[in-house]
């Protein structure tokens, strides 16, 4: 094939989008303005991601230091998590540009946040030869958690629920989510 997502299948259209002939430049604006919108949920979501990683990488690289198999833990938890994290922001990328690769690489890019925060706890704990500041996780994680709440709440659910306006499987997939995380704590706490 051509481009980059030439190979893709083109993404189901979201309920409202469905138009007879005499719709169709409406719904060809229509579908334009829903590709946008969805380009930009991703990005911003890409973005937030990326700030929420680096944290991350910084508290699984400290907890290695603490101890070992906290770090391993830490880190297999993280992991986890971060593949709804990677759909979160790889889905409507693909879906609003029809490209698998810029979805990839957009998702790939908020995740290197993460290496980089290992990085810099490793240079200032290098340079101080001390732990962080515990007050210091406290204000990174709860402006962090802030910031996915709020995409959650504003772009993510009722960007779902649009695509799945009978909730067929949009609270479901909440639920379930919910429940995966809730299993890689209490691994955590093993």
């Amino acid at each position: 094939g051509g481009g980059a997502g030439a190979d893709a299948e083109a993404p189901a259209q979201p309920a409202a989008e469905v138009a007879g002939p005499k719709d169709a430049p409406a719904a060809s604006g229509s579908a334009k303005r829903d590709k946008k919108e969805l380009q930009t949920m991703g990005i911003n979501t890409a973005i937030a991601i990326a700030i929420h990683n680096f944290p991350e990488g910084l508290a699984t690289f400290v907890g290695t230091l603490a101890d070992p198999a906290i770090g391993v833990t830490l880190a297999i938890a993280i992991g986890v998590h971060n593949i709804p994290e990677g759909l979160c922001v790889a889905l409507p990328i693909y879906y609003s540009t029809n490209s698998r690769l810029r979805g990839f690489l957009w998702a790939l890019l908020s995740g290197l946040s993460e290496p980089v925060g290992a990085f810099v706890g490793w240079a200032i704990i290098k340079s101080s030869g001390n732990d962080m500041n515990q007050g210091i996780y406290g204000v990174l994680f709860g402006l962090v958690a802030g910031m996915m709440i709020m995409i959650v709440i504003l772009e993510l659910l009722p960007t779902a629920y649009k695509y799945d306006p009978t909730d067929r499987f949009v609270t479901s997939s909440v639920v379930m989510g919910m429940a995966v995380m809730a299993l890689s704590l209490c691994f955590f706490m093993i």
